[in-house]
């Protein structure tokens, strides 16, 4: 399937010319394996693909024993996958690099000594115990993987055009009149498959949420065993969280709240569980900023955030058992817009995975003062301008998901914080409009932010 993230490959290698390797961090299962090995397929005359998961005793000790060796080390290694080695222009693909930190300290080496190309994948890749003993390469050039975003699922159904013609709605601040409805289909479909590459892979193929949702638990039990195998010594703490995150979103406000865990829950112990699953990319964090201006993060509250999970398509399975979703019809009602409850959940986490997708850094803004109405208020998410100036640097955005509803919070926040607030803005179900001062745009536009 076409990725946006072929071509910062693609800029990588131009670029770095082989100084420096390449390191592609994501989630488990979200196409990392699959696109490099496409781009080595497509950008290289020759490559090999060392995948740690499955690299049995051979192939350990042509790593243990001749790292120290170049020439015996490639030599070996071409003997090994029977592939001839091209001076500048072989890549070799260190998969699921985290399972063999060794390989990754190595990478200094090996980009020094300039003969080949180097990609590494990793999931958990910056979590302590699997970098503890070696030092991290200052070699690496690093970029994020995402789960497919709302274009790149566009392309798998074969329409690319809607995207192009949205863009340019947005631009223009004008509506997208008859295609809405289309748009709105796509974005529920999109909503309910996810961005998980066997995920949409089965929706395209088959057209059966319910095939597509067996995927989905598939990757969720994958996800457990992971808490199980490698949050040692949080995996109990890792697993309350991840269990609760349904219920955190189900709530009116959507912060997660640890006296639902245990009464006695604490957040300086589970502040590192919270930071597994985040730099698993299971989940994406968003952190209350105390005043919406230039330093989101150094207004950061970190004892009040919300967890949303880092796929919508995975959300609705966790949070929905097998018996509920065949019983209700939830997919159908969900593909309608007519799921009466919950619904806000899903909008806000999907919202929140497409901001994440297109680089921004996740905030809200919340003040529960008991003395004063008018500082009293919660805004779902701030987002920075790319350029700041001295004023005018934070979008606040609201996010709803039904036609009905009032925008109180957001009016108080920019009567009070007039001058740090750019654009106000409001997704919505419905198609483009200019109010008051204020954007509304349909929620599949959250992705051109």
């Amino acid at each position: 399937m076409k990725r946006k993230i072929y071509n910062e490959m693609l800029l990588w290698k131009q670029n770095a010319q082989g100084k420096s390797a390449l390191m592609i961090d994501g989630a488990r299962r979200i196409g990392k394996s699959y696109i490099v090995e496409e781009f080595a397929k497509n950008e290289y005359k020759s490559y090999i693909l060392v995948d740690f998961n499955n690299a049995d005793d051979n192939l350990i000790e042509i790593f243990n024993k001749y790292l120290g060796n170049l020439d015996v080390f490639f030599s070996y290694l071409a003997l090994y996958y029977n592939v001839t080695l091209y001076h500048r222009d072989t890549l070799i693909v260190f998969d699921e690099v985290q399972l063999y930190p060794k390989a990754r300290a190595a990478i200094k080496y090996l980009v020094k000594d300039g003969r080949y190309d180097y990609i590494e994948t990793g999931s958990l890749v910056s979590i302590n115990r699997n970098v503890k003993d070696i030092v991290i390469p200052s070699e690496e050039h690093r970029i994020n993987m995402f789960p497919m975003d709302f274009e790149e699922f566009l392309w798998a159904v074969g329409d690319e055009q809607l995207m192009p013609f949205m863009r340019m709605c947005f631009e223009k601040k004008q509506k997208l009149g008859p295609l809405h409805r289309k748009a709105m289909s796509h974005f529920r479909h999109y909503m309910i498959v996810g961005g998980m590459p066997q995920a949409v892979a089965e929706y395209v193929e088959t057209n059966d949420f319910m095939k597509v949702d067996m995927v989905k638990r598939n990757i969720l039990s994958l996800y457990k065993a992971d808490i199980e195998k490698y949050a040692v010594g949080n995996e109990i703490k890792v697993k309350a969280i991840f269990d609760e995150i349904p219920s955190a979103l189900s709530r009116h406000e959507k912060k997660f709240r640890l006296a639902s865990i245990s009464d006695k829950a604490r957040y300086r112990e589970y502040e590192s569980s919270f930071f597994w699953l985040a730099e698993s990319r299971v989940v994406n964090i968003c952190y209350n900023s105390t005043a919406p201006d230039i330093g989101l993060r150094m207004n950061e509250e970190r004892t009040t955030l919300k967890c949303y999970m880092a796929d919508t398509g995975l959300l609705i399975s966790h949070a929905f058992n097998l018996k509920t979703i065949m019983g209700n019809e939830l997919y159908l009602k969900l593909a309608l817009g007519k799921l009466e409850v919950n619904e806000g959940m899903l909008v806000e986490n999907v919202v929140a995975q497409m901001l994440k997708a297109s680089g921004h850094e996740l905030f809200f803004y919340s003040n529960n003062s008991k003395y004063s109405a008018e500082d009293r208020m919660e805004i779902d998410f701030l987002v920075s301008k790319p350029v700041i100036t001295n004023r005018h640097n934070i979008s606040p955005i609201e996010v709803k998901s039904s036609n009905s509803y009032t925008i109180t919070s957001l009016n108080k926040l920019r009567t009070k914080f007039a001058p740090m607030l750019a654009e106000s803005y409001v997704l919505h179900p419905a198609d483009v409009e200019v109010k008051d001062g204020v954007v509304y745009l349909p929620l599949f536009m959250a992705s051109l932010l």
